[in-house]
């Protein structure tokens, strides 16, 4: 379902302002599988997941609970 991380300016500026992380999954995922798989795949908490498809490609911006900083996901993944 996650198919790769999203990185680009963009979506590293979410990662440190707005504790959102950009994921590209596949275009027939609903949010609330894509939530489940990032909970327990990361073992991080969601607050909530918006999804953009743009160009036959589906992006899910997913913002965690601040008590999971998501730049902490992002190193470990090795992202930034």
């Amino acid at each position: 379902m996650i198919n790769a991380f999203k990185t680009t300016e963009k979506s590293v500026r979410l990662i440190e302002a707005e504790n959102t992380i950009v994921i590209k999954v596949d275009i027939k995922s609903k949010k609330t599988a894509i939530k489940k798989e990032v909970e327990t795949r990361f073992g991080v908490k969601v607050d909530r997941i918006n999804t953009l498809i743009k160009d036959n490609k589906k992006f899910a911006y997913v913002k965690l609970n601040e008590k999971n900083p998501a730049i902490d996901v992002a190193t470990k993944f090795g992202l930034i």
